[in-house]
C-alpha cells in the first residue's frame, strides 16, 4: 500500500492545480488520472480569460496558446448580429484559446515541480472509508494498487464516481447536464479571425452553438444542448450546424470532442471529513457559457491550499475543511448564481424573442460586457427580462 498526505484523482487543469499548491504546502501529494496521455481527448472549447490566468498566477506562454482573442459575436437565429470589439468596449472575459492537451500537461508539470507525484494510467476503481481518511483502490496496466491518503480532493469531472463513493449526492442533476459535441475543423472562412462567436436558439435548445478560431483556417466548432429539451442528438443538432453556416460549410472536422457539462452550480456540499471536490466535480462551471476551466483552478487552488493547512494543523475534519467551502464560494457563487438566472431566463426566449433582442441590441451602446451589463441591456429591450432578472440589476 502506498500512503499520502494528499490524494487528487484526476488531471485536468483543477486537479492539477489542486496537486500544485497541496505540494507547495509542504505536504506529500499523489496525483492521479485514468488517461495515458494527460489533456488528450480535449472535451472543451479552449476559451479562457486573460483576467482568470493573471488571478491564479499564470504566465501566458505561447507553446499553450493558440489565438488572442480581441472580440465577441453574438448572432441570433434570423441571422441578426451583435459585434462586441475590445476595441469599442471592455470585454472582460476576452482572452485566449488555448490547445488543452499541451496546456493540461503544462499544469500538471507544474505540479510535478511543486513535488507532487503523478501516476498516469491509473484508474481509481473504488473508495473506503477509514480511520484518519480513505484508501482508494486503483488499476494501472492490470495491476491493482491501494493508496491510503488523508484527504482526497476528487477533481474526477462531471461523470465522476468518488462523490457516490463517498456516500454523497451527485453535483449535478441529469437534467442540468449539457451534451457537448465539438469538431476541430479546418478551412473556415472567417467574417473576423480574432473573434468568438455564439449561435443561439433552435439550432442548440437550452445551450448554443460555438466557432473559437485556433490560427489561420482552424477553429473549435461545436455546440451543447440539454437533452430534456432537445428533440434530436446533438450530433445532429452539429452536422447541420455546420452546413448552414456560411464560416463553416466548406470546412473538414480533423478531430471530435463529446462531453457532459454540469451547468447547476455548485451543489449544497463540496466537503466532508478528508474530501473535497472542485473543478466539473463540484459544479464550478458558469451556467451560462458552460465555460469552467478558470473557475475550476480556482476551486483547484483553495483546495491545494487548504489541504495543506489541514494536514499541517493535524485536523482533516470536515469542520476543519469547511474552511475550502467559504473561500470557494466567497469567489464564485456570486457569479454562478447570477449566470444561472440568466441561464433560465434564456432558456424561457423562442427564436422570435432572440431576434428581437438582436435587433434591439443594434441600438444600445456597450461601454463593457459583463453579467450586470448584459441584465440591464436585457432588460431595457424585455419586458420579460424585467420580471426575471430585475433583482439581479
Amino acid at each position: 500500500m502506498i500512503e499520502t498526505d494528499v490524494l487528487v484523482i484526476g488531471s485536468g487543469p483543477s486537479g492539477s492545480t489542486a496537486a500544485k499548491h497541496a505540494a507547495l504546502g509542504g505536504v506529500d501529494v499523489i496525483l492521479i488520472d485514468k488517461k495515458s496521455e494527460i489533456g488528450s481527448p480535449k472535451r472543451c472549447a479552449e476559451g479562457v480569460s486573460k483576467k482568470g490566468l493573471t488571478k491564479l498566477g499564470i504566465e501566458p506562454d505561447s507553446r499553450w496558446i493558440t489565438k488572442e482573442i480581441d472580440g465577441v459575436r453574438l448572432t441570433s437565429p434570423n441571422g441578426t448580429d451583435v459585434w462586441l470589439t475590445e476595441d469599442e468596449i471592455e470585454l472582460p472575459e476576452a482572452g485566449y484559446i488555448l490547445e488543452r492537451k499541451v496546456f493540461d500537461k503544462y499544469m500538471a508539470m507544474e505540479a510535478a515541480r511543486a513535488g507532487a507525484k503523478i501516476k498516469i494510467k491509473t484508474l481509481a476503481t473504488g473508495l473506503e472509508k477509514i480511520d484518519g481518511g480513505f484508501i482508494v483502490s486503483t488499476e494501472s496496466m492490470g495491476k491493482k494498487e491501494d493508496i491510503k491518503a488523508k484527504i482526497v480532493i476528487a477533481a474526477d469531472g462531471p461523470e465522476g464516481h468518488v462523490v457516490r463513493w463517498a456516500g454523497l449526492k451527485p453535483t449535478t442533476k441529469a437534467k442540468e447536464m449539457e451534451s457537448g459535441i465539438q469538431y476541430e475543423m479546418v478551412g473556415l472562412d472567417f467574417e473576423k479571425e480574432n473573434v468568438i462567436e455564439f449561435y443561439f436558439g433552435s439550432c442548440a435548445p437550452g445551450g448554443y452553438a460555438w466557432i473559437f478560431p485556433k490560427g489561420d483556417d482552424i477553429a473549435n466548432v461545436g455546440l451543447a444542448v440539454l437533452q430534456s429539451i432537445a428533440d434530436k442528438p446533438a450530433i445532429e443538432y452539429l452536422d447541420e450546424f455546420i452546413k448552414n453556416c456560411p464560416a463553416t460549410k466548406n470546412a473538414q472536422p480533423v478531430e471530435l470532442n463529446v462531453g457532459g457539462d454540469p451547468v447547476g452550480g455548485m451543489p449544497k456540499k463540496l466537503y466532508d471529513d478528508n474530501l473535497m471536490l472542485c473543478g466539473d466535480a463540484a459544479g464550478q462551471v458558469n451556467p451560462l457559457t458552460g465555460g469552467g476551466i478558470i473557475s475550476g483552478m480556482t476551486g483547484g487552488m483553495y483546495a491545494g491550499q487548504v489541504s495543506a493547512k489541514a494536514i499541517k494543523n493535524g485536523d482533516c475534519s470536515k469542520k476543519s475543511l469547511k474552511e475550502y467551502d467559504k473561500l470557494v464560494r466567497d469567489d464564485l457563487s456570486k457569479d454562478i448564481d447570477r449566470y444561472k438566472k440568466v441561464q433560465e431566463y434564456m432558456l424561457t426566449l423562442n427564436d422570435s424573442e432572440l431576434d428581437d433582442i438582436a435587433e434591439a441590441f443594434q441600438n444600445i451602446n456597450f461601454e463593457k460586457i459583463s453579467t450586470s451589463e448584459l441584465v440591464k441591456s436585457l432588460v431595457k429591450v424585455s419586458p420579460k427580462a424585467l420580471i426575471k432578472l430585475g433583482k439581479l440589476i
